[in-house]
């Protein structure tokens, strides 16, 4: 099929999703309201939440919003490595390339590393386990996935900031499952950050029933699954575990 027909086609798919309400691609009508952008003056979006909340959803969806809007042109996406920025945030099953409609996906150019938009806009892949690459290229805005389990967080924390300073209003998301390090910590106490929080189960309507029967078997009641199914930050006091802020859990 030529370039002619293969659009006339798409053109006509889309206006019959849209006719009958059944388009994946309209975000505002499929997301929760934690999955969409806090409003007012910040910089940095930070989503703690456990596995299977949408949290790779949630940050390609406002990427594609912001850069259908043309707020941002320069942007990073940055994984503790190269192969999981492209495996998930990219190619992933909620990945940029999969949440764009036919014709406004970018294309990636693999080699070089980065998406590039019908509208010029240029998103480049960084893994955190090479943070020094990020000397030299600047953006107007960042998405990191999974920051809490990069082997050097601090390190490509300062180095991805310093590259944050092109634009009038330059924004940073970051989506991870929570761990008590401590560039979370200071995260949270920042007030130009605001905190989104989200368990496994708000998302139940989409995960397969068999998993989710099979992690409240393996995990409730554990260290592990409070963090990684309901996204506390913890620690170990006494033998007991405590959400931050002293309230027991076990």
């Amino acid at each position: 099929m030529d370039n002619k027909f293969y659009h006339q086609y798409l053109r006509k798919w889309l206006r019959i999703a849209y006719s009958q309400n059944q388009n994946p691609y309209v975000w505002i009508k499929n997301a929760r309201p934690t999955q969409l952008p806090p409003a007012g003056d910040w910089r940095i979006w930070l989503i703690l939440a456990g596995r299977g909340f949408g949290k790779t959803r949630t940050g390609a969806e406002t990427l594609r919003s912001w850069i259908r809007d043309g707020r941002y042109k320069r942007i990073a996406l940055m994984s503790q490595t190269i192969d999981e920025a492209r495996s998930v945030m990219v190619e992933g099953v909620s990945g940029l390339l999969e949440i764009h409609p036919p014709l406004e996906r970018p294309s990636f150019q693999r080699t070089r590393r980065r998406l590039v938009w019908p509208n010029g806009t240029v998103a480049t892949l960084y893994g955190a386990n090479h943070f020094e690459h990020l000397r030299g290229p600047q953006f107007d805005a960042v998405w990191i996935d999974e920051l809490a389990k990069f082997r050097y967080p601090e390190e490509a924390w300062n180095q991805l900031m310093l590259g944050l300073r092109l634009g009038s209003d330059p924004r940073c998301i970051i989506t991870t499952t929570p761990r008590p390090i401590p560039l979370i910590e200071k995260l949270l106490e920042r007030q130009d950050v605001v905190v989104t929080k989200g368990t496994t189960f708000e998302n139940s309507a989409n995960l397969a029933p068999a998993f989710l029967n099979q992690i409240v078997k393996q995990f409730e009641g554990t260290r592990l699954g409070a963090q990684e199914l309901y996204a506390e930050m913890l620690t170990e006091r006494q033998g007991a575990l405590w959400r931050r802020g002293g309230e027991k859990l076990f």
